[in-house]
């Protein structure tokens, strides 16, 4: 009797195919997303508020230069095993790794406050006080570092980043003109008034954040992924750039939508959620504050990880959430520390907070610029990363990012 041989399952095969992605999914998206933090959300609620469509491309390009960069951050932490702050002071020296350092920590802090900042604004937004919500939301991350295994943080993490979500839903209820929206997208207009300068340069700065470039080298290396994954690697950096730059489009609709059509100034992210109920609706503020309160969360739990493996890594100290907190004492102390801080200011009636998240970022900003080109300038060094130095297209397409973030810089400060 003949026997019959059952067909392959195509299906099979394709899991399979994509098994070493999913395997590899984390640090580009986590970077990327967590970039849409309280800040990030502020900035595109002001672009969307203030200018409508007109400057959605600068979003656009500000995600193309937050691929180029996180591919970059995700390429050296995997060819070098080093995060960036530990691999400037190997090719550079203790006196340029201090400053850099120093400067992280202090634009981290600060930036920190803001994500709890976001928590209280949301919080509130909801009808629950700060003074509950930012101490439970502190514990909760604190405790989910201290007592978690990597893939548990990880897991957390990306669950926590599916939240964004309700600003899709807030665009879609705020029932924006779609084809004003992409037109938008994709034809630069600038009429170069201050206003506009500003949140230009404000918009690049925080989808470029510095910790995000810190946090995906290290993070890479803390993954323990390897020179064979980077292929899987750079589809996870694009996919988390694209997710982010899709999120900010959204917000940016929403607020275009409903808030610059009457003419409503906001100046925070709780403003323009507070704002949006009585123009789109209800369930449109209510969407906009979850995801006001579930970006802070997100980003709350990176930025005291990102600075942790920042000390760490200068120190040459064990950074790696699989560590014990004995084996890895400054790294969890440290995590600790600026979660408590940055808790800590917000819950302090007096501290102007609004001003700290424009001074935050102006630092974030100008930290941005010799950090990019340290970045770039080991990437193209052969001593450090051998055979996977750049292509001098890509070198090329790295200056020009640089030259625009140093213009807008310059527009910043001036």
């Amino acid at each position: 009797m003949t026997e019959v041989v059952a067909p392959r399952r195509s299906g099979s095969r394709s899991t399979r195919r994509y098994l070493p992605l999913l395997a590899v999914l984390g640090p580009g998206l986590l970077a990327g997303l967590s970039d849409d933090d309280p800040a990030g959300i502020t900035t595109y609620s002001v672009l969307g508020a203030d200018h409508g469509y007109g400057l959605l491309w600068v979003l656009l390009l500000s995600t193309v230069a937050l691929i180029v960069f996180h591919d970059l951050g995700a390429r050296l932490g995997v060819v070098t095993g080093q995060g960036l702050i530990g691999l400037i002071r190997h090719r550079y020296g203790l006196g340029v790794a201090s400053g850099a350092l120093l400067a992280l920590v202090i634009a981290n802090l600060g930036t920190a406050t803001a994500e709890f900042a976001g928590i209280a604004a949301g919080g509130e937004l909801l009808g629950i006080s700060r003074y509950l919500a930012v101490p439970v939301a502190a514990a909760a991350v604190s405790t989910l570092v201290l007592a978690g295994s990597f893939h548990r943080v990880e897991h957390v993490l990306m669950a926590l980043a599916s939240v964004f979500l309700a600003y899709v839903a807030a665009a879609v209820l705020a029932h924006p003109d779609w084809s004003a929206a992409f037109n938008g997208l994709v034809t630069p207009r600038m009429s170069f008034g201050h206003e506009e300068t500003l949140i230009v340069a404000a918009t690049v700065g925080t989808t470029l954040a510095p910790w995000g470039l810190s946090f995906i080298q290290s993070y890479a290396v803390d993954k323990k992924l390897t020179v064979k994954d980077l292929g899987y690697e750079r589809t996870d950096v694009v996919m988390g750039a694209l997710l982010t730059g899709i999120i900010g489009f959204f917000v940016v609709v929403a607020c275009a939508a409903t808030l610059h059509e009457t003419h409503t100034s906001i100046v925070s992210a709780g403003d323009a959620a507070a704002a949006l109920a009585p123009v789109a609706g209800d369930l449109a503020g209510l969407c906009f504050a979850v995801g006001l309160i579930g970006a802070a969360l997100l980003a709350a739990a990176i930025l005291p990880l990102s600075t942790a493996y920042s000390i760490c890594d200068f120190t040459g100290s064990e950074a790696a959430l699989d560590c014990t907190f004995s084996e890895a004492r400054l790294f969890y102390l440290s995590n600790v520390v600026i979660t408590t801080v940055a808790a800590s200011v917000v819950l302090i009636p007096a501290v102007p907070l609004v001003p700290l998240l424009v001074s935050t970022q102006m630092l974030n900003a100008v930290l941005l610029i010799p950090l990019l080109v340290l970045m770039t300038r080991l990437s193209r060094d052969t001593s450090i990363v051998g055979d996977h130095a750049v292509s001098r297209p890509l070198a090329a397409v790295q200056a020009l990012v640089v030259v625009a973030v140093v213009a807008c810089v310059v527009l910043l400060l001036v």
